[in-house]
């Protein structure tokens, strides 16, 4: 199976989208075609063995609509030529055809109907309606076929997907406007021999509803471009130019021709051109428009940098380890490309509508007109109540529903470190009931800390230092964070070191002495009497830490208890997890008493000890099978096959490659406070999402009816096509405006 992305051109709305999803579909081998209409882009899997590129572009090609294979942003950014932004220019022939349509609408608006409204208004009595119908009739069309012209996309697209059979929201208002100005060019033939036909023209609406249309299109695009800068915004964290060091000389050059190896220098101001490590100097670098995290990091030897970070203070040399695509910036930017180019299962539903929608509203129309036309009703009314159905009705508002909301979702997510893999992962999050979290490394810090000194035949201080001096010998994690809580403390210098497999560690001094480290074990091994102890040793076991004794001359000098203490911020989280009605479970292959331990400090209730990594996933499933939608966090290799059993898996970001590949959601700053703000996010998008939809689908179950004169009989009320348009207009307009509200949310 292959997997590709395409850009589509020429699609307008929903319908187009529809037509080229279902003609790719009919591939034999094709089982998957996603088309997003805000991005442009098909997403499309398929056999290899039995569809080819060819294939594909040919199929998109007969049915109307440009193909091409979509180039990443990575590689986009390697090309020396500066990327033409087809958005703006598309934005700025928008804009020239909407003012110059804008500008005959209003003469022809103030010939036509200003005497209608305000009887007082002067018009030149050559083309006055009553003193010369023929030049008024004239004047009109005069100044209607200019608008035509500026507006001459709707008919280019329109007529061209109708001849392909795949009719979209261009051929409704192109059928609708054609069918007035027609009508209304009969009409002008018609006047020298009846005055009284002047008051059937209608070449107002044929012009002003593609003016109100191009102008809801331009809106709607200025709209849909801002659903995009969160890709322009991480493209745009890429510099240019980086200052490559060789030997004594420091030189500018572009930052697309480093590679692996490289040494730069990074000033205070300048932006970090790819991922590296730190070879001498200090700084502090932001990252924050990669991680969320708003404090700068400190920087110094050995530590990594990002690429598209900025170096707020000092300057650093760092080596280039990651170029290109396999950049951390590249890698979050084909995270959020992909995210936005999938679709959310909620979409499924408007995207079948869409598919039949425009065929269903030109039958609507028809029917409206030969119904109106039975009733006796002229062929001005006629013509209204047409015209008014087939350019009210708008696909673009079920097209965009979904896209929209998820393209501004996943782009806040991206500004808070949040990335989200699909648009179903963030459907998903929303339905979570219980989250699973990994104990080391996502709920804990992962690294010991000294929780209590124990003396007995010393000092707190002298049992402190004495046993940091053997432990600065050893590589044990253990070791580490005795030897830190001892900082600043003065320590023994060792002559002899000793490592006692599995037990501890013996050192001799240079002051003669000698000392020994280890876990209950070694002491008994030894004949050294704990019974004194073994109320606290017991103490230490309930709260899952682990005790470090210290020995000398056959008699213990004192225990030191370490654990991994839980991260910052983990508490607060699992908090805020409860109040969403969320049910937290603790998931570890440590002892019952490090779990409870960890769990008692973090507020989580429930626990899952003692696991073996091949048993996580089970865990995971056995919640499932009891009804539960499970989100699963974790960071380690072993959370991989918990991660992909998860309804959605959460990825720490400073975890393994495997576990981020394995999850749907990565968190770049292993917060567990991200995991709610990544439920919330959702639950945000699949409410704007839902308001898009009953948008919609309420404004088109309501205008089309009204449009077709349901309310006549009643109350005299039929639509006038120019409010038809302006309608159909605003209703693309409130639902891309709706999905940018977004971007105003605190997660």
């Amino acid at each position: 199976m292959t997997e590709q992305t395409y850009l589509i051109e020429g699609m307008t709305c929903a319908a187009c989208s529809s037509s080229v999803e279902r003609v790719t579909r009919k591939l034999d081998g094709v089982v998957q075609s996603d088309v997003n209409l805000t991005t442009n882009k098909m997403l499309i899997k398929y056999d290899e063995t039995k569809v080819t590129p060819d294939m594909i572009m040919a199929k998109v090609k007969k049915a109307g609509f440009g193909i091409s294979l979509f180039v990443p942003a990575e590689e986009r950014q390697a090309v020396a030529a500066p990327e033409v932004d087809k958005e703006e220019l598309d934005l700025i022939e928008r804009r020239r055809n909407l003012i110059g349509a804008g500008i005959f609408s209003v003469i022809l608006l103030y010939i036509s109907m200003g005497q209608m409204f305000f009887s007082w208004l002067p018009v030149p009595s050559i083309m006055d309606m009553n003193d010369s119908p023929e030049n008024f009739a004239l004047t009109q069309l005069l100044l209607t076929i200019p608008i035509l012209y500026f507006g001459r996309a709707f008919f280019i697209h329109g007529f061209k997907a109708l001849w392909h059979l795949n009719p979209n929201m261009d051929s409704l208002v192109a059928v609708g406007s054609t069918a007035s100005f027609i009508y209304s060019l009969i009409i002008t033939y018609m006047i020298p021999n009846d005055a009284s036909l002047v008051h059937s023209l209608y070449y107002e609406s044929a012009a002003i509803v593609i003016t109100l249309v191009m102008l809801g299109k331009y809106f709607e695009a200025g709209s849909r471009r801002k659903t995009k800068s969160a890709i322009k915004k991480l493209m745009e964290l890429a510099p240019d130019t980086a200052l490559l060091v060789q030997g004594d000389t420091v030189s500018e050059v572009a930052a697309s021709t480093l590679k692996p190896g490289d040494i730069v220098l990074i000033k205070s101001g300048q932006k970090v051109p790819a991922d590296g490590v730190v070879t001498s100097g200090f700084a502090s670098i932001d990252e924050s428009m990669l991680t969320g995290e708003s404090i700068p990091a400190e920087k110094e030897a050995d530590s990594p940098v990002t690429g598209g970070s900025i170096c707020t203070n000092g300057a650093v040399y760092a080596k280039i380890t990651r170029t290109g695509s396999d950049t951390t910036l590249a890698k979050i930017i084909k995270l959020v490309e992909d995210a936005q180019a999938k679709k959310a299962p909620i979409s499924r539903l408007a995207d079948k509508v869409a598919g039949i929608f425009v065929p269903a509203v030109i039958a609507i129309a028809i029917i409206a007109a030969v119904v109106w036309a039975i009733a006796g009703q002229d062929i001005s009314f006629i013509l209204r109540v047409f015209t008014s159905v087939l350019v009210i009705a708008c696909p673009c508002s079920l097209g965009l529903a979904t896209p929209t909301a998820i393209m501004v979702g996943t782009g806040l997510g991206a500004s808070h470190g949040i990335l989200i893999r699909s648009g179903e992962a963030l459907e998903t999050a929303h339905k979570t009931t219980a989250v699973v979290l990994d104990k080391t490394g996502t709920v804990t810090t992962g690294a010991h800390s000294v929780m209590r000194i124990v003396p007995a035949a010393c000092l707190e201080e002298e049992l402190l230092s004495i046993t940091a001096s053997a432990e600065a010998m050893s590589s044990h994690p253990l070791a580490a964070a005795i030897t830190e809580k001892a900082s600043g403390l003065p320590l023994k210098t060792v002559a002899n070191f000793e490592n006692l497999s599995g037990l501890g560690l013996k050192a001799e001094f240079d002051d003669g002495s000698s000392v020994t480290v280890g876990n209950e074990h070694l002491m008994r091994k030894l004949g050294i009497d704990l019974s004194a102890q073994a109320d606290v040793i017991a103490e230490i076991a309930r709260d899952g830490q682990t005790p470090i004794f210290t020995a000398q001359d056959g008699k213990l000098l004192g225990i030191i208890a370490t654990a991994d203490t839980i991260k910052e911020g983990s508490r607060e989280a699992v908090a805020n997890l409860k109040k969403l009605g969320i049910g937290v479970y603790l998931l570890t292959g440590d002892s019952k008493g490090a779990a409870n331990a960890a769990a008692k400090a973090a507020g989580i209730d429930h626990v899952f000890a003692e696991v073996l990594p091949d048993d996580k996933a089970s865990v995971v499933q056995k919640l499932q099978e009891q009804g539960e939608i499970v989100l699963m966090a974790g960071d380690g290799i072993n959370d991989a096959p918990a991660l992909a059993q998860a309804n959605v898996g959460v990825a720490m970001g400073s975890g393994s490659d495997i576990a981020i590949e394995s999850g749907d959601i990565v968190l770049m700053r292993s917060d567990l406070n991200d995991i709610y703000r990544a439920v919330r996010l959702s639950r945000l998008t699949l409410r704007d999402i839902k308001q898009n939809l009953f948008w919609a689908f309420f404004y088109n179950t309501i205008g089309i009816p009204i449009a077709a004169g349901v309310l006549y009989p009643a109350f005299h009320i039929l639509l006038n096509p120019m409010l038809a348009g302006f309608a159909m207009s605003l209703s693309s307009v409130c639902v891309v405006t709706n999905a940018l509200r977004l971007k105003t949310k605190k997660l």
